[in-house]
């Protein structure tokens, strides 16, 4: 599931880029890591705990559309309004996606909108959408062969049009609820008991000890793409 599928197709801003599946790049981690320190610096205390690679480019060996997606957790969503100016000055632009008031989520990308190599997905603590896309990754994870089935599906979708991205998404879509009915069935404490948030400790920053990929296996662990 790439958590970028749902960016603004037309309008101001418009995306350009095409539906390209491209091999698994063992840099992409790197890539994630070089923002989350950068998001990191400006947003601080905002975030309830370190950023977490998500989609597909966060899964090893699956091919993807090379853009890295990044999830922050915060307490309020209208609080963040100064999170969204803090990343703004360091090169993050607003990148609404249709439903992101509605479901009290912000979205940024960068270093542009229409060819963007990284997106942001801000979303509140408590929203349900969050603990699924972390299923997603870690089932994926888990199980190469399921990860393997999901490269070729989305070859094959972006190879008959690369351009449709509704179309792309209503494809892959049964798919990715197969998935999550596995990744979620599997342990029915899984949506809460592995996933931790500390609720006044002060995480630990990007690249040092505990660093968000650290943090993140302790996060998830055995619990997008």
């Amino acid at each position: 599931m790439s958590m970028t599928d749902t960016a603004n197709d037309s309008g101001p801003g418009r995306r350009h880029d095409r539906i390209v599946i491209r091999p698994y790049d063992p840099g992409w981690p790197e890539l994630f890591t070089e923002q989350a320190g950068r998001l990191t610096s400006v947003l601080g205390s905002q975030l309830v705990v370190p950023l977490e690679h998500i989609g597909s480019t966060s899964i090893p060996q699956l091919a993807s559309k090379p853009i890295i997606d990044m999830l922050a957790l915060i307490e309020n969503y209208e609080a963040f309004e100064e999170g969204m100016t803090a990343a703004e000055s360091i090169g993050w632009l607003r990148a609404p996606e249709p439903g992101d008031a509605g479901q009290r989520k912000w979205s940024l990308c960068y270093p542009t909108i229409e060819h963007r190599t990284h997106h942001l997905h801000v979303v509140e603590r408590q929203s349900a959408d969050w603990p699924q896309w972390l299923a997603f990754r870690d089932y994926l994870r888990a199980h190469p062969e399921a990860a393997l089935e999901y490269a070729k599906l989305k070859a094959a979708l972006a190879e008959a049009d690369d351009q449709d991205r509704a179309r792309y998404r209503a494809a892959k879509a049964p798919y990715i609820r197969s998935i999550l009915a596995l990744a979620l069935g599997t342990d029915s404490q899984h949506k809460h008991a592995r996933i931790k948030l500390p609720s006044q400790e002060p995480h630990p920053p990007v690249g040092g000890p505990g660093t968000a990929s650290e943090w993140g296996h302790a996060f998830a662990s055995g619990t997008p793409g």
